[in-house]
């Protein structure tokens, strides 16, 4: 028998059915949560960094984690939308070999699905400003984790259900068809939860191959082998990706954080930033509080 046992939850963060117009239109888009469209009238595109996408009814849009994109409507455009963040037990997401979007044709159960999300999900839309001095994210974020928290469990388990469900009809994507999707050896298992777990401390590719009972050399090309990057690089992504989720969710500063994600100093933070996401910190910061408030 073939078992398998998903380690990850999600987490809503927003769910709604809005008709938007012209005023929707972002550049340069990157958000710490996953987003799933439905279109169901007019139209629009999304782009990122590899294609663009033409928003058009009957037709389902997901934009992973961490993935710059464009958002632009010309003249009208209806659509569901979801945004959940993504909690694993192990740090291995989903989304490790997708960071782009990508559409698929939908069925009849997804609009049923959508319109059931919002449902059971009352309130969950976003109706703030999406001036970034007015809007303070960490209040917002506490507000939906306590939402969450206050949901019944029967509505939790089919929020679950459902996000699921809409997640699967992308499953011909290749981040199920990677190779890296096969069983990946225990012992770089646990240097990726090590790592997830220990970004704070010190981390250095001897002391993961040490920890494996391995030569670093051959750990290190083992380690790409199965998740596609060198355990270093691997390490600073990581600690990237965590970096924009507390910029997204507190308002540490740019201190605080570089010290929070294991950074030697603020300057190595600061460089190391700019050098994965092609912006400073700061510039970033502002960035993500005006596309966090997008649908």
């Amino acid at each position: 028998m073939n078992k398998r046992f998903l380690k990850q939850t999600l987490s809503l963060l927003n769910t709604d059915h809005l008709k938007l117009d012209s005023k929707w239109n972002y550049k340069n888009v990157i958000s710490p949560y996953h987003r799933i469209y439905y279109i169901d009238g007019g139209d629009g595109q999304i782009s990122d960094t590899s294609k663009t996408l033409r928003l058009e009814a009957g037709y389902l849009y997901i934009i992973p984690s961490y993935t710059l994109c464009n958002l632009v409507c010309d003249t009208y455009l209806s659509q569901y939308f979801v945004q959940f963040f993504e909690e694993s037990d192990n740090g291995v997401s989903l989304f490790s070999h997708l960071r782009n979007i990508h559409k698929v044709k939908a069925g009849d159960i997804d609009q049923i699905n959508f319109q059931r999300l919002v449902d059971i999900n009352p309130g969950r839309g976003i109706n703030r400003s999406d001036n970034p001095e007015v809007y303070e994210k960490n209040i917002y974020y506490k507000e939906y984790q306590e939402l969450n928290n206050q949901q019944k469990f029967s509505n939790f388990l089919e929020t679950q259900g459902i996000l699921f469900q809409l997640l699967s009809r992308f499953t011909m994507l290749e981040m199920f068809q990677t190779e890296d999707t096969r069983i990946i050896p225990v012992k770089i298992l646990d240097a990726m939860r090590y790592i997830y777990i220990n970004l704070h401390l010190p981390l250095s590719v001897k002391i993961l191959a040490e920890r494996a009972n391995l030569n670093t050399e051959y750990f290190s090309r083992q380690f790409e082998k199965y998740c596609g990057t060198r355990p270093l690089s691997y390490i600073y992504q990581t600690r990237i990706e965590r970096a924009v989720h507390i910029m997204a969710t507190s308002n540490a500063s740019s201190s605080e954080i570089a010290e929070l994600t294991g950074f030697e100093s603020l300057s190595h933070f600061s460089r190391t930033f700019k050098k994965f996401t092609g912006r400073p910190p700061g510039i970033y910061r502002r960035s993500i509080s005006v596309s966090s408030v997008l649908g």
